[in-house]
């Protein structure tokens, strides 16, 4: 059996780390001289309203031009980064130029020639990535001869973990991405992103783990300072290695098994030679999942609180990015709405395959999908619909409302800003430094 090589590095200092990690495993050894190169980071949401806490959340620029660095070092010229980012506005054309210049990409494009490319505004096309998972991807990540892939290192409370694989969903646009989200028991969330690198040019991935997040993919997660790097030219090797430093065995994370056997590979780690640190030295436990009550009907923080009267069903794998983003968001609202005396036996469904409980007074329907599903429905007694997709957050505040739950709009409507307030937990932590966020000059 061929074993594919992965590196595993102590982020120590700028450059020489990255640098390590690339030769460790011969990461590069495939690039043609001369190559479109195509760099896709992980900026799995972003605001213009607060400073909000990046680390585990956002690749570091740190890292993103260690690598920039690397391939003008082998002669390549023609490098762009792409990204297509989660925005609420999909007409927003002004917060992906903020990020990336918050981030420093215009810097670099300055600098080194680098291009930044807001995939929303470019071209998709059609891919056929077999097992009947047609999808529209990003035509300059198709059209380019080399992939660099950067995610961060973290879990995920859908797909377990959100690595090189899940990385590469910011590639296709947003229909394929509701797509992803199917009700289908069978061709569901893990069953579509496990073949996302099926079609992909040759490529090298480098997990970002100079910060860590537990419970991701957003900032709502706890972090750690890991100062580890994984590489690799194999994607599905990469994300093995990256998965056991987070705790799981490839085993254990549904859309790995998926992808290990669509390509006729173990689901263990036996066609995988390690090399750098030891695996079993640098792994640690991360949880992925958000704590539920037993018939998971309601988060675990809501049963402290003593809430009563409502059921706020855990999420499934048919939920979106955009529904999933609205979640603890919701969460906060209520539990801020909770004075002690119970609701008047209120559901709140999400994603595509909830139905509502016979016996219920009150369902609020989230998001269009759910509406969809359920709007013809004899068991609602009440039914409180938000259709919009993504639902609005003032449509979400009088949906709550309506169903008795008097939140304060600020929690939803102000959600931008109120992100800022999430750096408090970091203040007095000189090891969370927001200056891997940047380009030095």
């Amino acid at each position: 059996m061929t074993k594919s090589l992965v590196s595993i590095v102590r982020y120590e200092k700028p450059l020489e780390s990255v640098r390590k990690t690339v030769d460790l495993c011969n990461g590069l050894d495939h690039l043609p001289r001369k190559a479109k190169v195509f760099i896709k980071p992980n900026i799995v949401m972003w605001t213009r309203k607060s400073v909000f806490p990046k680390w585990g959340v956002i690749t570091t620029s740190r890292v993103i031009e260690d690598m920039v660095v690397l391939l003008k070092e082998r002669g390549v010229d023609d490098i762009a980064i792409g990204e297509g980012m989660v925005l609420f506005d999909l007409k927003d054309k002004i917060t992906p130029k903020h990020a990336f210049e918050t981030l420093g990409y215009l810097d670099l494009q300055k600098r080194y020639g680098v291009r930044c490319i807001d995939i929303h505004d470019r071209p998709f096309r059609k891919v056929d990535l077999g097992a009947g998972v047609v999808l529209n991807f990003n035509t300059d990540i198709l059209d380019s001869d080399f992939v660099v892939n950067i995610p961060v290192l973290k879990t995920h409370h859908l797909s377990v973990v959100s690595l090189g694989i899940k990385n590469i969903k910011g590639m296709i646009d947003i229909p394929s991405r509701k797509k992803c989200h199917s009700a289908d028991p069978v061709k569901d969330l893990n069953y579509m992103i496990a073949r996302l690198g099926n079609k992909l040019p040759p490529s090298f991935t480098i997990l970002d783990g100079i910060y860590t997040a537990e419970r991701g993919p957003s900032v709502n997660g706890k972090i750690r300072r890991s100062d580890l790097l994984v590489g690799s030219a194999d994607l599905l090797s990469a994300d093995k290695v990256g998965a056991r430093l987070l705790g799981f065995e490839p085993s254990q994370v549904p859309h790995l098994v998926h992808a290990a056997q669509d390509r006729a590979r173990p689901s263990d780690m036996s066609d995988v030679e390690i090399v750098g640190l030891n695996i079993e030295d640098e792994a640690s436990s991360y949880d992925y999942d958000f704590p539920y009550n037993e018939a998971k009907t309601l988060p675990g923080a809501m049963v402290k609180m003593g809430i009563q009267g409502l059921d706020f069903r855990k999420y499934d794998l048919s939920i979106c990015t955009y529904c999933a983003g609205l979640y603890p968001l919701i969460m906060a609202s209520v539990m801020q709405a909770w004075n002690g005396e119970p609701w008047d036996d209120v559901e709140i469904l999400t994603g595509k395959i909830m139905k509502p409980t016979p016996g219920k007074k009150k369902s609020i329907l989230i998001g269009k999908c759910m509406y969809q599903a359920n709007k013809e429905n004899p068991d609602i007694q009440n039914m409180i619909a938000v259709k919009g997709c993504p639902p609005q957050p003032k449509a979400l505040v009088k949906a709550l409302q309506d169903a008795g739950i008097k939140v304060d709009p600020v929690f939803l409507e102000k959600w931008e800003e109120n992100m800022g307030f999430l750096m408090r937990k970091y203040e007095g932590k000189p090891e969370f430094d927001e200056s891997f966020f940047r380009i030095p000059t």
